[in-house]
């Protein structure tokens, strides 16, 4: 059997020493900076191969890229709730047709826009931690 992109990157952060956290978090100011940096660094290898025209490097970009956002997931201590908060989230995402039932899109770049029937994905049903009271 496979193992799944989170399994695999388990594997990687438990033999490098890296942090996998069982309980959600927002991590370690030094966790925060290297995840960031990590994503930076990958975003910018994906610009630079699309800008090339570079299949190859294209798909090594998005390939680092999910697994540095897997990364992500596992030191944040989020790795249990992410299939049902990317199902939240797709559901939110499919909600964004017009009244139509066409697709809104941004003149320019095409990205598709909010629709009347849109509703915000309800993220705070998958945090177990609660704040904080300022």
């Amino acid at each position: 059997m496979t193992k799944s992109t989170l399994d695999q990157v388990q594997e990687f952060h438990e033999t490098y020493g890296l942090p996998v956290e069982s309980d959600q978090t927002t991590g370690s100011d030094q966790t925060k900076e290297l995840r960031i940096n990590l994503l930076q660094e990958e975003l910018n290898e994906l610009k630079e191969a699309l800008e090339n025209d570079d299949l190859v490097e294209t798909l090594d970009a998005l390939i680092d890229l999910q697994y540095v956002l897997d990364g992500a997931f596992l030191s944040f201590g989020m790795q249990e709730v992410k299939e049902e908060a990317f199902n939240e989230v797709h559901r939110s995402n499919m909600s964004k047709l017009g009244a139509d039932g066409k697709p809104i899109r941004r003149e320019g770049d095409g990205k598709v826009m909010k629709g009347p029937n849109y509703f915000k994905p309800d993220m705070t049903q998958f945090i177990k931690v609660k704040r904080k009271a300022a």
